[in-house]
């Protein structure tokens, strides 16, 4: 009994994958920014009358949307990454001390 270890699964997910790192969520996060990336292609072609331009924006937007949202073997991306940074730029840094006497000395 005493050579006996305890077996934990690795790579255990909560969630189907659709590849390693990559859900259902993070897909339609990857939409979202694709989208967004399409919007900005489409100002783009309208300013430049370039489709290459317009077309490397959107495979690019497809592409970084993708790799941002995918989640790394510490279970957090890109994105993830970020909003965590604002939510503590948002949080309470100065926290106020009163001294107090505590035993009385002195």
């Amino acid at each position: 009994m005493e050579d006996e270890k305890l077996y934990i699964p690795m790579g255990v997910k909560a969630e189907a994958e659709l590849f390693p790192g990559f859900g259902k969520k993070q897909l339609l996060q990857a939409v979202i920014g694709s989208l967004g990336a399409g919007v900005v292609s489409a100002f783009v072609w309208l300013l430049s009358q370039s489709v290459t331009f317009t077309v490397i924006g959107v495979l690019a937007g497809i592409v970084g949307s993708v790799m941002m949202t995918t989640k790394d073997q510490t279970n957090l991306s890109v994105v993830d990454q970020v909003q965590n940074m604002v939510r503590f730029a948002k949080s309470q840094k100065i926290y106020p001390y009163r001294y107090g006497d505590e035993w009385r000395l002195g």
